[in-house]
């Protein structure tokens, strides 16, 4: 939830695609629609794949590559390289909502299954348009239309997408339980 709040590129589609990409509003309409054909394709594959091992580093590495497939977009000069890094945004992200989903409903127990699920959704609910007003924040904040030839707002998307990368590595280095969810030996195996 954090990746789209630091992170999120959504909101700045926009500005990319007029200001960098000069792709007009029919590139603008498959920029955004690259994460979802990335999330769909990603749902069919674990769909026919199964069970995941090692479910706990697989989300940590979800939400670091979704970190690290962001900063590819803010750095792209080219209309294919920002799709395809959107279309990985959108993979890592329905990797990330089917192991998070999971985790909620084999993990809480049943006693406060309800309540957890419900802040959960609330989250999943209000985190892209909370991300979005952060996202036009931090353009506002480092430049949007700049002295840096209207990129200043590239240092705020790479500079969320950095902060959800880093903080997500600290989180596997300092909570090395969650990185074993999902094995044999370790929680939920």
């Amino acid at each position: 939830l954090l990746a789209v709040f630091f992170g999120g590129a959504v909101p700045l589609l926009p500005i990319f695609a007029q200001d960098v990409l000069h792709v007009g509003a029919t590139g603008l309409g498959w920029l955004r629609a690259a994460p979802a054909f990335g999330a769909a394709l990603m749902a069919v594959s674990l769909a026919h794949y199964g069970r995941i091992q090692n479910a706990g580093k697989v989300l940590l590495w979800a939400v670091a590559g979704f970190g690290f497939a962001t900063i590819g977009f803010a750095l792209a000069q080219s209309a294919w390289v920002a799709f395809a890094m959107l279309f990985l945004t959108g993979v890592f992200d329905s990797v990330s909502v089917v192991l998070r989903l999971t985790l909620v409903q084999t993990k809480t127990p049943d006693h406060l299954r309800g309540r957890v699920s419900a802040v959960n959704g609330l989250f999943i609910a209000c985190s892209n348009q909370w991300g979005a007003v952060e996202s036009g924040w931090a353009a506002a904040w480092l430049g949007c239309r700049g002295a840096a030839g209207g990129q200043g707002w590239r240092r705020g998307l790479l500079h969320g997408a950095m902060r959800e990368t880093a903080a997500t590595l600290m989180r596997a280095a300092g909570q090395p339980r969650s990185a074993r969810f999902g094995r044999r030996d370790g929680p939920g195996g």
